[in-house]
C-alpha cells in the first residue's frame, strides 16, 4: 500500500513538473537571470580581498578608482537579474495556478452528483482558492529561491576554494550538519500543513452553510450556538497554525546555531593562518564573507523546504479531486438521441447509492409513452427523486436498464441525452445574473423575442416587465430578490425555451402558497403540452391532469393507474387523498394499507 501511494505521489510530482516544463523558454531565461544574481553575489565576496589588501593595506589609488565602479556594476547586474527571475517565475506560477483552477472547476463540474453530494461545498471551494494559492508559492517563490540559492552556493564555493582550499575543507566539516534540520522540520511542516488545509476547508464549508442558512439561525435564535461552533473551528485552526509556525520558527535558529559553529571554527583556524603568515587579512576576510554569504542560502533552504512541503500537501488535495473516478462514463461509440417525441422505459431497474446502503429502487418496470404525463407519488424516501434522476444519468442503474426512444441511456452521448430533457425542481436554481440570462440558460442562442415568448407562456412576462430594468434586472444570489412563485415561473420559462421532449417536474409547486401555486400550475400545463412528463407530487390535488399515477413505497411500485382507478381501489392512494382533502376524517393510515399489501 505504501509503495502504491509513493508511486502515486511520484506521478503527481511528474504532472506538476510537466506543467512547469511547458514554459521551458521562460525557465531558461529565468535561470540565466538567477546565474547573473549568483555571479554578482560571488563577485561581492571576491572583491573583499582587493578592497582590504590593495586599498586599505597597499593604498593603491588605481584600485581605489576601479573597485567602486565594479561594485556599482555588480549591484546593477544583481538588480536586473533579480527582477527578471522573479517576474518570469511568477508568470509561470500564475499560469500554472490558472491551469489548476480551471482543471479543478471543470473536473468538479463534470463529476457525477454522487461526488458533489459526498463533498462539502466549502471544502471544494477551498481547493480552488486556498490550496491552489499554496501550490503557487511552491511553484514560483520556492523554485525562484531554490535555483537562485543553488547558483549562489556554487559561486560562493568557487570563491571559498579559490581563496583558501585548506580552510575550506575545515569549514565543510560543519556544513553537512546544516542539512539535517531541513529534512526533519520539512516532514513536520508537511503533516501540520495538511491538517491546516483540511481545517480551512471545514471552516469554508461552515461559513457557506451558516451564511446560506442565516434566516433559520435567526428565527431559531441559534446565533450564540453557531458563534460557539465557529470559535471551536478557529481555535483548532489556530492550534494547527501555531504548531506549524513553531516548527518553521525553530528551523531558523537551529540553522543559525549550526552556522555559528562553522563561523567560529573559521575565525579560529583562519586567524591562526594569518598570524602564522600563511594567509593575508584580505584572503581571510574574503573567505569569511563568502562563508557567511554561503550559510545564508543554505539556511533559506530550510524555509524553502517548508514552503515546498506545504505545496506538496496542497497539491495532494488538488489531485484527490482531479483523479476522482468518473462513475458516469461515456460509451466508447455513443449514439445520438434525436426526435421530438420520445418514450421512456424502466426495465427491471434496481438502484442503490452505495454498497452498504439499502436499495433505493427495486425491480422497477415502467413505461411512459410519448406525450404521457406520469405522476409519481408516495411517502418521503420512497424513491421518487431517485427514479427520475436515472433518466438524465445523474446516477446510473445498479441493474436493469433505462431506455429513452428505445435506446439504453448508457449507450447514448450524455450531451445528446440531456439535450432532450428539461427539469424544474422544488427549490428553484437561479444565478445572480439578469432575468434574461437566467431564461436563456435553457438555450444559449435564444433571441430576446423567444425569451419574451417563453416568459409569457410561463406567466412571468407581466411581473418581469414591472421591474425597473425589465428583463435586464439582476435577480440576486439564487434569485433572492424574487418571490417563490416568481422564481419558479422563471425556471419554467427556462425549461420552455429549451423545448425538450422529456420533462421532469420534481415537486415544482410544493413550496408555494395557493395563489402562487395556481399561477405556476397554469404555466406548468403550458410546459407539459406534447412532452413525456414525469411529475413528482406531494399534494395530490396538483396531479388531476396526469395520464397515469404510480405510487412508490420503499423503492417499489405498489399501485398504478388513473386517478379514478386508484380511488376506486380504496388502497394507499385513496387514503392519501382522503387525508389531504379531509384531515379530520378517520381513515386507515397509509402505512397500515402498505403493510397489508406487503
Amino acid at each position: 500500500m505504501e509503495k502504491k501511494q509513493a508511486n502515486l505521489s511520484g506521478s503527481r510530482r511528474r504532472k506538476i513538473l510537466d506543467q512547469v516544463l511547458q514554459y521551458r523558454t521562460y525557465l531558461i531565461i529565468a535561470a540565466l537571470c538567477m546565474i547573473v544574481v549568483a555571479a554578482a553575489n560571488g563577485a561581492m565576496a571576491f572583491l573583499v580581498k582587493p578592497v582590504i589588501d590593495d586599498i586599505f593595506v597597499a593604498k593603491n589609488k588605481d584600485m581605489l578608482m576601479l573597485i567602486p565602479g565594479l561594485a556599482v556594476l555588480v549591484f546593477l547586474l544583481k538588480g536586473l537579474g533579480t527582477f527578471g527571475s522573479e517576474y518570469l517565475m511568477n508568470y509561470i506560477g500564475e499560469r500554472i495556478i490558472r491551469f489548476f483552477r480551471e482543471s479543478l472547476y471543470e473536473r468538479i463540474t463534470d463529476l457525477p452528483l454522487a461526488f458533489i453530494h459526498k463533498e462539502k461545498t466549502g471544502a471544494l471551494m477551498s481547493r480552488i482558492t486556498n490550496d491552489v494559492n499554496i501550490v503557487k508559492g511552491m511553484v514560483s517563490t520556492a523554485v525562484i529561491n531554490i535555483f537562485r540559492d543553488f547558483f549562489s552556493i556554487i559561486a560562493f564555493l568557487f570563491v571559498i576554494f579559490y581563496r583558501d582550499w585548506q580552510l575550506a575543507c575545515g569549514a565543510f566539516l560543519v556544513l553537512p550538519l546544516a542539512f539535517y534540520p531541513i529534512l526533519v522540520f520539512g516532514r513536520r511542516v508537511r503533516r501540520f500543513s495538511t491538517g491546516t488545509q483540511e481545517t480551512m476547508a471545514e471552516l469554508n464549508s461552515f461559513l457557506h452553510e451558516t451564511f446560506t442558512g442565516s434566516k433559520i439561525i435567526k428565527i431559531f435564535n441559534l446565533q450564540a450556538f453557531e458563534k460557539q461552533r465557529f470559535r471551536h473551528k478557529t481555535r483548532l485552526l489556530f492550534q494547527l497554525e501555531m504548531k506549524k509556525t513553531f516548527v518553521k520558527a525553530l528551523s531558523s535558529p537551529v540553522m543559525e546555531f549550526l552556522g555559528g559553529l562553522g563561523i567560529a571554527f573559521i575565525i579560529w583556524f583562519g586567524g591562526l593562518r594569518v598570524i602564522n603568515g600563511t594567509s593575508t587579512p584580505g584572503i581571510f576576510f574574503s573567505f569569511l564573507a563568502a562563508v557567511i554569504m554561503l550559510y545564508d542560502p543554505v539556511k533559506k533552504l530550510s524555509k524553502l523546504n517548508n514552503t515546498i512541503q506545504e505545496g506538496v500537501a496542497a497539491a495532494s488535495r488538488i489531485f484527490d479531486v482531479l483523479e476522482e473516478d468518473q462513475t458516469i462514463q461515456e460509451a466508447p461509440n455513443p449514439g445520438m438521441l434525436s426526435g421530438k417525441s420520445l418514450d421512456v422505459a424502466f426495465e427491471e431497474v434496481c438502484f442503490t447509492y452505495g454498497p452498504e446502503e439499502a436499495p433505493a429502487l427495486q425491480h422497477i418496470n415502467l413505461t411512459a409513452a410519448p406525450g404521457e404525463v406520469l405522476a409519481i407519488v408516495g411517502m418521503s424516501g420512497g424513491g421518487k427523486t431517485s427514479l427520475v434522476n436515472l433518466i438524465p444519468r445523474l446516477y446510473d442503474v445498479t441493474s436493469g436498464r433505462v431506455t429513452i426512444g428505445g435506446k439504453d441511456v448508457r449507450d447514448l452521448s450524455i450531451k445528446s441525452l440531456r439535450d432532450k430533457i428539461s427539469i424544474v425542481t422544488q427549490e428553484p436554481i437561479l444565478f445572480n445574473e439578469t432575468v434574461k440570462d437566467n431564461i436563456r440558460y435553457g438555450r444559449m442562442d435564444a433571441t430576446d423575442e423567444e425569451i419574451a415568448a417563453a416568459a409569457k407562456d410561463a406567466y412571468a412576462h407581466d411581473f418581469i416587465t414591472g421591474f425597473p430594468k425589465g428583463y435586464d434586472t439582476l435577480i440576486g444570489e439564487l434569485g433572492s430578490r424574487l418571490s417563490g412563485g416568481e422564481k419558479q415561473r422563471i425556471c419554467i420559462a427556462r425549461a420552455l425555451i429549451k423545448d425538450a421532449p422529456v420533462l421532469i417536474l420534481d415537486e415544482a409547486t410544493s413550496a408555494l402558497d395557493s395563489q402562487a401555486e395556481h399561477v405556476v400550475q397554469k404555466a406548468l400545463e403550458n410546459l407539459m403540452k406534447g412532452r413525456t412528463s414525469f411529475v413528482i407530487a406531494h399534494r395530490l390535488s396538483t396531479i388531476d391532469y396526469a395520464s397515469r399515477i404510480i405510487l412508490l413505497k420503499n423503492g417499489t411500485i405498489v399501485e398504478q393507474g388513473t386517478r379514478d382507478q386508484l380511488m376506486a381501489q380504496k388502497g394507499v392512494f385513496y387514503n392519501l387523498a382522503i387525508l389531504q382533502t379531509a384531515p379530520g376524517i378517520q381513515v386507515t393510515s397509509p402505512e397500515t394499507v402498505l403493510s397489508r399489501k406487503a
